[in-house]
């Protein structure tokens, strides 16, 4: 392990490690089986990238997708490793040279896609080289129960068969108790050691919302961070091109992206994402795996997701630097149905019902009234010890409980007693606010005792507030999710024994100016963004080192964070290293970084300094 952590400083410039991080090491080092989950950017490259240095031989890399073999491969070819990949976008001469080196023992370091790997004979030629261990890369995608299943992965159960003495090493960022175990059992891992890190990023500053007017709500959330990158994510390909297209005509700079791009354009969007040509990507989930640009600012779902993983994953591509980022969810009643839509005829009916328990987990999340990071922790079975996050829209005070729950609760209750599980949530809001529809006469609605009895309320918020009794089991759902009832729980808040929490948009401080609005939940949210830039005096410096970062990256064609993340220049802009000693002082520039590009950040920082006559290596 020393030899090891000397390798990590040299290489990649880190004095310490990231929890759990020396622990995976271990088992790779030990050669014992082992399933990593570590959050995104808690670090699960470098688990099997380092110890692949300290052990003889070459690592082998299963990973899904060209576009991050490449990004991986590029990154550790500017940190001076010897990494290779073999896919289908390679021209001939450019496979014949890696399988060359592959042959000649000169890769440490070699990134397969899993039908590669175990298709044309390609286990026979690796069976010529000495493989030191195997490395699967997103392995949620090996279990039906996760988020993201793909048949390919399935084959890989062959390579302990193949290679019986060789260890197998499992990594995802997103993997519930079922899908870990399931991951061990279908790669045929013996006695796997399994790790599993804190899914606590209290860097990310989450925020859900009721979608009411989506581009004013997108615009809003874009505009605090001009210039700064970031991702929004629709359920459909309409979506991602009609929201591109508004943005577009606002003169942002935004790129679509989804399944149904001819596979240039979409190779070509990314790139533009990736290389801060473009500030906004507008897309599917199929945008994502793999990601590595770690400078995302902010992520925000124009739509609910299907599941609780694919949002964590979603979510967790912003701010991999470590820097704050923000996290918006806009929802709405139409995201369930057109989910459910989606879903059905799944196939097998298991996998069906597991679609819809994580649908509906989705829904609670959104119309919850606890802690946004406590409910995502929890969901993966960790628990949370901490009595506010303080990162999210309840815990910063954008909702606040109101005054009169148990009554308010009541009323709710009573109401859907009386309608006999006839109508949905939505229906039961304009019965509690009064509304007349087509239907109200013909149903007798309008007679009953409860019939508008949250009228001064309005039809949101009360729709809100069931939603929310909902989430904490009070009502449930008949008929695919639209009759509602009252469960047990919910008749003792019908009886006074139990009150809920039923929250509501904070209203504006005291003492403000009569036309001032509450705060919106982002607006909250928000206020913990001071770490996201550096400090006013250090800005200049730091967009200064970005230009220089970009004609690097440009100059090689690889994404500006492969030279170095923005919590590096950060950093640079902060203590303003007078030379290549104190520059290699600073986390995340290793040896041959510093060799490179070093001497490149120094003349500018030096350059600034004399300029404005201020003291170097602060």
């Amino acid at each position: 392990m020393e030899r090891l952590r000397g390798i990590v400083k040299r290489v990649w410039g880190y004095e310490t490690f990231r929890p759990l991080q020396a622990e995976a090491m271990g088992c790779v080092l030990a050669g014992r089986d082992s399933v990593v989950v570590l959050p995104t950017g808690g670090g699960k490259s470098l688990c099997y990238q380092a110890p692949a240095l300290a052990l003889p031989g070459m690592a082998v890399v299963v990973s899904p997708l060209i576009s991050l073999m490449k990004d991986q491969v590029d990154a550790l070819r500017s940190c001076g490793v010897s990494a290779a990949s073999l896919h289908s976008g390679l021209s001939p001469e450019e496979r014949r040279a890696t399988y060359g080196a592959l042959l000649g023992g000169r890769i440490k370091i070699l990134y397969v896609a899993p039908e590669r790997l175990v298709g044309e004979n390609f286990l026979e030629t690796l069976k010529q080289t000495a493989v030191s261990f195997f490395a699967v890369d997103e392995a949620h995608c090996i279990s039906i129960w996760g988020h993201d299943f793909r048949p390919e992965y399935r084959q890989l159960r062959v390579l302990k068969e193949a290679f019986p003495g060789v260890a197998v090493h499992a990594y995802t960022a997103t993997a519930t108790a079922l899908v870990r175990d399931d991951i061990g059992v279908q790669l045929g891992l013996s006695q796997p050691q399994t790790h599993i890190g804190s899914f606590f990023r209290p860097n990310l500053i989450y925020s859900v919302a009721r979608r009411e007017n989506k581009l004013a709500q997108v615009r809003e959330i874009i505009g605090r961070y001009q210039g700064e990158s970031g991702i929004i994510y629709c359920i459909t390909r309409r979506e991602v091109e009609a929201l591109s297209a508004e943005l577009n005509g606002k003169k942002l700079r935004v790129a679509p992206y989804h399944a149904g791009l001819e596979d240039d354009q979409r190779r070509r969007n990314q790139d533009a994402f990736i290389n801060d040509k473009v500030d906004l990507i507008v897309a599917t989930v199929a945008f994502g795996m793999g990601i590595d640009k770690s400078n995302v600012r902010y992520v925000i779902h124009a739509g609910m997701p299907k599941s609780l993983e694919h949002y964590q994953q979603e979510s967790g591509r912003a701010g991999r630097d470590g820097l704050d980022a923000e996290c918006c969810l806009l929802y709405a009643a139409q995201d369930y149905a057109l989910w459910t839509r989606l879903l059905d005829g799944l196939e097998p009916a298991d996998v069906h019902r597991s679609a819809m328990r994580k649908l509906s987990d989705m829904v609670a999340y959104c119309t919850g009234a606890t802690c946004r990071h406590r409910k995502l922790i929890e969901y993966f079975g960790q628990p949370f010890p901490r009595a506010s996050c303080d990162a999210c829209d309840v815990c910063l005070g954008g909702l606040e409980p109101i005054d009169d729950a148990l009554i308010v609760g009541q009323k709710i209750l009573s109401c859907v007693v009386r309608l006999r599980e006839a109508l949905d949530a939505a229906g039961a809001a304009r019965v509690l606010a009064g509304l007349r529809d087509a239907s109200t006469a013909e149903s007798g609605h309008d007679k009953l005792s409860t019939w508008g009895l949250l009228e001064r309320e309005g039809e949101a918020r009360v729709r809100e507030w069931i939603e929310q009794l909902a989430a904490q089991e009070y009502l449930e759902k008949f008929n695919g999710n639209h009759a509602l009832g009252v469960t047990a729980k919910g008749w003792r808040v019908l009886r006074g024994e139990v009150t809920p929490r039923l929250l509501q948009i904070a209203p504006p401080p005291a003492g403000a100016a009569e036309e001032e609005t509450a705060p919106t939940r982002q607006e909250i949210a928000s206020k913990r963004r001071a770490a996201v830039r550096v400090d006013p005096a250090e800005q200049d410096l730091f967009d200064m080192l970005r230009v220089v970062r970009r004609g690097l990256a440009e100059g090689l064609g690889v994404p500006a964070y492969v030279i170095f993340s923005d919590a590096v220049l950060r950093e640079m802009a902060r203590r303003r290293p007078s030379r290549i000693a104190k520059l290699r002082q600073i986390s995340g520039v290793g040896q041959r970084k510093a060799g490179d590009f070093g001497r490149e950040f120094l003349r500018v920082i030096r350059d600034y300094c004399q300029a404005r006559a201020l003291p170097m290596d602060a």
